[in-house]
């Protein structure tokens, strides 16, 4: 069976807003409970960016049964990769070791906020240096590092669950999926690819859990649920070899202003109606993914969904 996931989405709600929607998440039936790590929002509509890390905390305290995850986590820029191997293993602990570590390269969105973005093979250089010192660490050594791109001269995390925080690495080709395979316990990727899983598993990830994510929209009125798809993720088309690199919310509301709302309810399941949402969610599904998370985008939507879906969504998702 398919682990379902509830996304704390940070770009559309307050800290105490998604702690309350973790609460209900988890006290509706979903599985598990990831969470976007950002600085900016992708858009000024969606209003929000609070410190993931801190909300991820007061999740872990706030519920007991759900999986947490970092849906995903930069370890190049923003933070050093010394410092989110110790925060990973405090939620760990905090969680009694419901969470797991996602990471993936990055955004310039989020990470130009401390310095220059990176050219993209600098950046995946670091990105795998990143993981060279994560993956260490959360297995409890000691660890004395020095790449091209960091230096850890002397580093212990002394606070540790007793089983390391899983990880998990995004990809969206070859390489990536490589990395993942080498260095992670599982794959996260955003589009439901089924020959990125055929690459992961080549790789070395056969049998290891593999985390999608799909948006939709629920609601009501189907117009009305179009036009909030429209406004909040109109973005979403652009792919990631655009969106890693535009630099702020006045790029994002530039480079979709001839997105239209049919373009954007072409690929985002809009309204009330079931069948539709089981439709976009059973493609990550059919394409071999073990753990699907869902999107509902609108901040002020989330109460309604919740309870939509634990009447009515959740118990055709536990079919498939």
């Amino acid at each position: 069976m398919v682990s379902i996931g509830y996304t704390l989405m940070c770009e559309q709600a307050g800290p105490k807003q998604l702690v309350d929607y973790a609460v209900r998440a988890e006290a509706a039936g979903f599985d598990q409970l990831v969470m976007s790590d950002h600085y900016y929002p992708w858009l000024e509509s969606q209003g929000h960016s609070p410190y993931a890390w801190s909300v991820l905390g007061a999740v872990a305290h706030a519920t007991s049964r759900a999986e947490l995850m970092s849906f995903v986590t930069c370890p190049i820029r923003r933070y050093h990769p010394a410092v989110v191997a110790q925060k990973a293993s405090t939620i760990g602990l905090l969680s009694d070791g419901r969470f797991t570590l996602g990471l993936g390269a990055g955004e310039n969105l989020n990470e130009h906020v401390v310095g220059a973005w990176p050219h993209v093979q600098q950046r995946h250089e670091m990105f795998e240096e990143a993981l060279q010192i994560i993956r260490p660490l959360l297995n409890g050594e000691t660890l004395t590092f020095s790449g091209n791109h960091y230096d850890v001269p002397d580093a212990y995390v002394w606070d540790r669950p007793d089983s390391p925080v899983p990880m998990a690495v995004a990809a969206s080709g070859r390489q990536s999926a490589t990395l993942a395979a080498e260095y992670a316990d599982a794959m996260v990727a955003t589009d439901p690819d089924a020959h990125l899983v055929e690459m992961y598993e080549e790789a070395g990830g056969a049998g290891r859990p593999r985390y999608g994510q799909v948006s939709i929209c629920y609601g009501p009125d189907e117009a009305e649920s179009r036009k909030i798809a429209h406004d909040q993720f109109r973005w979403f088309g652009l792919g990631w070899k655009v969106n890693t690199d535009l630099p702020d919310t006045d790029a994002f509301e530039a480079a979709t202003r001839s997105v239209r709302e049919e373009d954007v309810a072409a690929s985002i399941s809009c309204g009330p109606d079931v069948d539709k949402h089981v439709a976009a969610f059973k493609k990550f599904v059919d394409a071999g993914f073990t753990h699907v998370a869902v999107v509902q985008i609108g901040g002020d939507s989330q109460p309604m969904f919740l309870d939509w879906a634990q009447e009515q969504l959740l118990p055709r998702l536990r079919e498939l």
